[in-house]
Order: structure tokens, then C-alpha cells, then sequence
């Protein structure tokens, strides 16, 4: 009987395997990286229904784990490695974080982080009785079952999503999500920024990113915002954090038509709330594009450095991409975005 078992089970996905039931997932990456990663979690837990997941992430991504509690039963904050630029390493959380990692048991550890170059390493220091990822085509630990070779083509939430697909879960869904909760609309309203606004009568206009470098100029997003005020008689309303006041500031120094400005200390949950009621958004590639995919925002993203396959929207039909590292193709971005208000939804 045991011998047959043990044969059924190296046969059988390793998300299949009855025994499968406490998984630790790797991903300490930021927000639009992990909202990437929604489909995937989403197969993972409609294959284990029934299973202790447990998110091990930047310290910011407690919140998408309560977030996304659907798919996620616990989070573990990852102290970092040298490797890794999201974040300063606590080195002297190491050995506690590992050793707790260790201490859980889990059955399986999975490496949902990247090509596995260095989170591999990371992952199977866990001490789970089984691990899983992706690896380098060319690495030993590439065996058909466990790990499998990393692509370097495909939109970001199809390659991870390809990964659960080779360990056994079926799809899911493609499509990203962001749930609202009512602490969301309880922060908006206690802001009084979204005062006076009607659901459907505004765009929103997010001229940051966490990097600067990757931002369109301020007076780009200006002309946008003006264009689309005058034509479709719509207001508009700029976001961002409040490390982002100077953007926003800027592009309404641009502007001549009134914006409302609410760049502020909001929660990334209040943001995505006051984006729901905006017939558009207007952005770089950020954060705020996933959170747009989410609440099936219609969106024009502007690119300059990262790779549009890879990190656009998937649905073309409601989000479109633009390649702009030189702020030269404004009037593309104003005719997509006409294109998106005119259209029914």
C-alpha cells in the first residue's frame, strides 16, 4: 500500500499530491509585481482549497495579504537579501526569520519570485519538505516536476501563472483583481477628498511612479487632463502619493483648466476607491495600472523603460499602452483616450 502511494505520488502534479496542505509562497517584490501575481494565487487556492497559505513578502504586502484573504491565510515578512533592491536588508532578523520559516513545516515552499537565479536559494532555506519554481533552463534543478525553465517572453501574470498550470493547478481566470473593502470608502470619506465627485464624471490623471525616472513630464499629463476636460466636459482629479505633491503640483501649474489634487498620506485601498468611480485613468507604468486592471478601470499607460508585454494590462480591449521615453507622442495618448471615453464600456 505505501509503496503504491509513494508511486502515485511522483506521478501526480505536485499540487495534485493529497499531502499538500501547508504552503509557503515567495514573492517580496512591490505592489503592481504582486498584484501580477493574483491569478496565479487565485489557481493556487481553487486547487488547494483547503490549505494554509502563507505569504512571504516585503513588509508593505501585509496589507495585499489581508487584501486577498480569499487566497492567502498568513503573511510573513521577508527581511531581505543583498541581492534583492526592493528593500535594505535586516540582517539581524535573518536568522530568526529562517528559523522560524524552518519551525513551520510547511509541505511545500514556493518560489513565485522570478527566474529562481537567487530566490531559489532563498526558499528551499525554508526547510519545507518539498519545493517548486521556476530556474534557469539550463540550472540541475530543472526536472519536469518541481521546477521548470523560466521564460523570458509573456505578460508577467501568464508566466506565473504558467508555473501553477506545470505544477497541476488548472486556470482560474487571467484577469487581476482588487477587492475594496469598507475601510476603504470610510478612509476616502473621511479625507473630503472625494467630496462633490460623481461616479463616472471625472478621470484621474497619476503622473508619478516609484521611480522617477519613469515618469512622463508633468506637462504632458497636463495637456491630457485639459483636452479631456474640455471635450467631454469631465473634471479631473490627480492622484498620487504624498511623496508625489510636487508632480501633481506641477501638472496642475500646467494646466488651465481647475484640477482637484489629491495627492495625500491615503491608503493604497482609498486611492483604488476614489480611482473606481473615474471613467479613465491616465498613468505611467506603475502601481496604479495592476489597480486599474483590478477594478476594470479603463487606462492609458504611458512606457518609457520597462518591457510592454511583459508588464501592460492584458486586456487590450479596455487598457492601452503606449511607448513614449521622449514625451513626443502626446497626441497617441489623447487619441487612445478618446477612443476609451467614446466607446461604451
Amino acid at each position: 500500500m505505501d509503496g503504491n502511494f509513494r508511486e502515485a505520488t511522483t506521478t501526480t502534479p505536485l499540487l495534485l499530491q493529497p499531502d499538500i496542505r501547508k504552503v509557503a509562497v515567495f514573492r517580496a517584490l512591490q505592489l503592481g509585481d504582486m498584484l501580477c501575481a493574483v491569478p496565479a494565487l487565485r489557481a493556487l487556492r481553487a486547487t488547494l482549497p483547503h490549505a494554509h497559505i502563507c505569504l512571504i513578502g516585503l513588509p508593505w504586502a501585509a496589507q495585499f495579504a489581508k487584501r486577498f484573504h480569499r487566497y492567502v491565510d498568513d503573511f510573513q515578512v521577508f527581511p531581505g537579501h543583498p541581492a534583492f533592491p526592493e528593500q535594505v536588508v535586516q540582517r539581524d532578523a535573518l536568522p530568526d526569520f529562517y528559523r522560524a520559516m524552518r519551525t513551520a513545516r510547511y509541505d511545500l515552499a514556493l518560489q513565485l519570485h522570478g527566474s529562481g537565479e537567487i530566490s531559489n536559494g532563498i526558499v528551499e532555506a525554508f526547510g519545507a519538505r518539498q519545493t517548486a519554481g521556476y530556474a534557469g533552463a539550463d540550472s540541475e534543478r530543472c526536472n519536469g516536476r518541481c521546477y521548470f525553465p523560466y521564460s523570458n517572453s509573456g505578460p508577467e501574470p501568464l508566466r506565473l501563472l504558467g508555473l501553477t498550470n506545470l505544477l497541476g493547478a488548472p486556470q482560474a481566470g487571467t484577469h487581476l483583481e482588487f477587492p475594496l473593502h469598507e475601510e476603504d470608502w470610510d478612509e476616502l470619506k473621511r479625507s473630503g477628498l472625494a467630496a462633490g465627485l460623481m461616479p463616472g464624471n471625472y478621470v484621474c490623471v497619476h503622473p508619478g511612479a516609484r521611480f522617477r525616472d519613469k515618469c512622463w513630464p508633468p506637462e504632458r499629463f497636463a495637456e491630457i487632463a485639459d483636452a479631456l476636460a474640455q471635450r467631454f466636459g469631465l473634471r479631473v482629479v490627480l492622484t498620487g502619493s504624498a511623496k508625489e505633491k510636487d508632480l501633481t503640483q506641477a501638472v496642475a501649474a500646467h494646466m488651465r483648466t481647475p484640477a482637484i489634487d489629491t495627492a495625500s498620506p491615503l491608503s493604497i485601498g482609498a486611492m483604488a476607491a476614489l480611482m473606481s468611480g473615474a471613467r479613465l485613468l491616465i498613468c505611467n507604468d506603475t502601481g496604479v495600472s495592476h489597480i486599474a486592471a483590478g477594478l476594470r478601470l479603463k487606462s492609458v499607460v504611458v512606457f518609457n523603460k520597462a518591457n510592454m508585454v511583459r508588464w501592460g494590462p492584458l486586456d487590450h480591449r479596455l487598457h492601452r499602452c503606449i511607448w513614449d521615453p521622449r514625451g513626443e507622442r502626446m497626441a497617441d495618448v489623447l487619441q487612445q483616450a478618446c477612443a476609451l471615453l467614446s466607446a461604451e464600456s
